[in-house]
């Protein structure tokens, strides 16, 4: 996909709004955060150092809904922005979304924000969580941790995930935010369709 974008660049002879950018913070230390975010703008931005940095999100460790989990996605990508000095910042959230019948699913979203404060946001990876694991979200539980207790396991959210935990492997937690990453993207590499009248 990103040889795609970049082929279609070079062929309008129009560089793409990310080929100058020499910085990009992650609004994370997670390492599936950061892998997510080099695999999709590092050849878009070719030239850029791409950090992580740990901010706050400034929503609940477990954002309930779409609209919380955007926010704390905006709030780490400004954060990490402003804390690194970068000309772009990204942040990733994950969330869980109660549904009108009484089950549960997970969201998640990524949030781009450049040096002018341009912003655009990509989503969301919906999918239906067991019983077992919704009982421990309401509970208090982190998604995560939840995961964790679910299988035995330590840390999985800087693993496979919970993603990769239900699909058998199918789809890994980076592989899941390399998508929303690309979603996100969209408006600053597409920027002659996005800005037009």
């Amino acid at each position: 996909m990103n040889e795609t974008i970049l082929n279609r660049a070079d062929a309008n002879g129009a560089p793409s709004l990310l080929e100058s950018i020499t910085s990009i913070a992650v609004g994370s230390k997670n390492p599936v955060k950061i892998a997510a975010v080099r695999a999709i703008l590092g050849p878009l931005a070719p030239h850029a150092r791409i950090e992580g940095i740990a901010v706050a999100s400034t929503v609940a460790d477990q954002p309930f809904g779409d609209e919380e989990t955007i926010r704390g996605a905006l709030a780490r990508a400004a954060a990490a922005r402003d804390a690194g000095g970068a000309e772009l910042g990204v942040g990733l959230e994950g969330g869980v979304v109660e549904e009108s019948d009484g089950s549960m699913r997970t969201c998640a979203w990524a949030a781009i924000i450049d040096a002018a404060g341009r912003s655009a946001v990509g989503g969301s990876l919906s999918m239906p969580l067991p019983r077992q694991v919704a009982a421990m979200v309401r509970e208090g539980l982190e998604l995560g941790h939840a995961m964790d207790r679910l299988i035995g396991a330590h840390n999985t959210k800087h693993g496979s995930g919970a993603v990769g935990i239900l699909t058998s492997g199918l789809v890994d937690r980076q592989r899941a935010y390399e998508m929303l990453v690309s979603y996100a993207v969209a408006p600053f590499v597409t920027s002659e369709i996005y800005d037009a009248p």
